[in-house]
């Protein structure tokens, strides 16, 4: 009988833990945007398969969140300055993805533009960055809950907007062009005889945003430093974090993976971005600052880490369920 019992207990956890992965597998992951910006943000998305909606308003102090199954690819961004009349017909000022409506319909943003990038697993790691290829509009953090792997923080918390060369400012100084965009070259945009990284190199613009935000994507081939993984996580998406403690940490250079995939970003088959390369702040960064953040961060741990109510909820379902199969049994 003891045989028997421990037989149909062993049988109900590996059933719970079977339906575990199921439900984490088929949900993906939760997206949630917050906007702790002192203006309201338009995001914008753009992915397959499509998700709830492809652009809203979040007002200030607002987040909303949003479901993507495996195996979704995509970018968000943020736009600012919109006007839309109560019809949703208008358009914004930074990052506009040229829809004329709230929603973007399938329309990416127009550049300048801070991406968020994401593609997740099929039963494997996802893969995020936080791209500036294409310039920059507004600080952006992308940050995990829950999840196993590296899992690390990404994104550019400094304003950039505030140290971009007048060569690349957009007028009324609210976005920073990415050179390419400025000026046209191949050695910034990555293309014509400089299509590959070994003939692509960091210019001095890009090495400006790198120095500034070492995490994010600063021209087309910067996998090393700018690609990230986790495996079952949910994401936070932030415009303008401002949480004083960790703002240098977050900004602070990432471990050098062992390898690495050249020229591709975080959302499938493409280059970070659209294969242009990042526009440049100027200014200086003290190093000393951002190596000392960087160890204070190894030393409080994660303990900033949160879980989503879906992720709580699917717990939920599965030991509800292991309780009903013990009981009949």
């Amino acid at each position: 009988m003891g045989s028997f019992s421990c037989y149909q207990y062993s049988s109900t956890v590996f059933l719970s833990l079977t339906l575990l992965f199921i439900c984490k597998g088929v949900s993906g992951a939760t997206f949630t945007f917050v906007n702790k910006c002192d203006y309201t943000v338009w995001p914008g998305i753009l992915g397959s398969p499509k998700l709830d909606s492809t652009g809203f308003q979040l007002t200030k102090g607002t987040s909303r969140s949003f479901q993507a199954p495996t195996g979704w690819s995509g970018r968000f961004w943020g736009r600012t300055g919109c006007n839309f009349d109560d019809s949703g017909r208008g358009s914004c000022a930074t990052a506009d993805c040229g829809s004329g409506e709230v929603e973007c319909n399938g329309s990416g943003a127009a550049p300048p533009a801070t991406l968020a990038e994401f593609t997740l697993g099929s039963g494997s790691q996802d893969f995020y960055d936080v791209s500036l290829v294409d310039g920059y509009n507004l600080p952006m953090m992308v940050d995990v809950s829950g999840g196993s792997g590296d899992c690390g923080s990404t994104g550019c918390i400094t304003d950039l907007n505030l140290k971009c060369p007048s060569e690349l400012r957009v007028e009324g100084g609210g976005a920073c062009k990415s050179a390419c965009d400025a000026f046209g070259k191949p050695e910034y945009c990555c293309n014509g005889a400089y299509n590959s990284p070994a003939s692509c190199k960091p210019s001095m613009y890009s090495e400006i945003f790198k120095s500034a935000c070492p995490r994010s994507y600063s021209y087309a081939y910067d996998d090393a430093t700018s690609t990230f993984t986790c495996t079952g996580a949910d994401y936070t998406i932030t415009f303008c974090p401002n949480s004083p403690s960790v703002k240098s940490a977050r900004d602070s250079p990432p471990k050098t993976p062992d390898a690495t995939v050249e020229g591709a970003g975080a959302a499938a088959g493409t280059e970070a971005g659209t294969g242009t390369e990042a526009g440049a702040g100027s200014g200086t960064i003290d190093q000393a600052a951002l190596a000392d953040s960087w160890l204070a961060n190894l030393a409080i741990g994660d303990s900033a880490r949160t879980y989503q109510p879906s992720s709580v909820l699917q717990y939920g379902f599965v030991l509800a369920t292991s309780l009903i199969l013990y009981l009949l049994h």
